[in-house]
């Protein structure tokens, strides 16, 4: 593997690049809240050869949001659950967007 390569995988948000323990330290939580999502199921984080938990950006920005709404009150099951939805909508969003610009497209005088 090269240079090139790991910096390329460095820039890559779904890459797990973040031990359980330098995760934590981003995030300014503990380990044990870094399990109980991932046992609700919010993020599945990628395992090393050695069976360590390894969290990529992506997850690290769900995890944020997830104990950005335990801090405010929420228990952890259901911020799991509303950031969950959360994603769902923004997908949902874009699709919209997406099939209206589409439609824009097909129906403006250039398209013919």
């Amino acid at each position: 593997m090269t240079a090139d390569d790991i910096f390329g995988r460095l820039d890559d948000d779904d890459y797990p690049a973040y031990t359980m323990g330098r995760a934590a330290e981003i995030l300014g939580t503990t380990r044990g809240f870094l399990r109980a999502i991932g046992e609700a199921r919010l993020i599945t984080p990628l395992r090393s050869a050695g069976g360590h938990r390894r969290y990529s950006r992506y997850q690290l920005r769900i995890a944020a949001r997830a104990r950005e709404l335990v801090d405010r009150g929420t228990s952890i099951e259901a911020a799991c659950r509303i950031v969950v939805l959360e994603d769902q909508l923004e997908e949902a969003q874009h699709i919209n967007a997406d099939h209206r610009r589409a439609a824009e497209s097909a129906n403006s005088p250039t398209a013919a």
